[in-house]
């Protein structure tokens, strides 16, 4: 799912015409410029029937984008809630906002703060396309 994600992010015209490539699992690259998305596995679990593992899956994901500024770092997140919330197509079988934060990240140097924008989705997910 991770590597089908942030394919399907750095595909979206409005995505790829602010970030670029700049769509990575984890942390960003240091010195990587802005804006850039950073995308977090919060949480997966299986489901189940039972008979065992039915194929599905649940997952959180929490979509950091970074900016220089607030209206930098949420025109990147409009961006990204128009191509993911409400999403189905491969083996996403949806794909929705639950929630959405904006912040400034910590730093001691008030200019060197990036500003950003965090949403959590909720990713249906399975493996195969059967």
């Amino acid at each position: 799912m991770q590597i089908e994600l942030r394919s399907l992010l750095r595909g979206v015209p409005a995505v790829a015409a602010l970030c670029g490539v700049r769509v990575d699992w984890g942390k960003r690259p240091q010195g990587d410029p802005y804006p850039a998305i950073c995308l977090h596995l919060i949480g997966d679990r299986e489901g189940h029937t039972l008979q065992g593992p039915d194929g599905l899956s649940q997952g959180r994901v929490q979509v950091d984008c970074y900016a220089e500024t607030s209206g930098e770092a949420a025109a990147v997140a409009r961006a990204v809630r128009g191509a993911l919330n409400g999403y189905r197509g491969g083996g996403f079988r949806g794909v929705f906002l639950e929630g959405q934060r904006d912040n400034t990240e910590r730093g001691s140097n008030e200019p060197d703060r990036a500003a950003r924008v965090s949403m959590d989705f909720l990713v249906n997910w399975r493996e195969s396309n059967a």
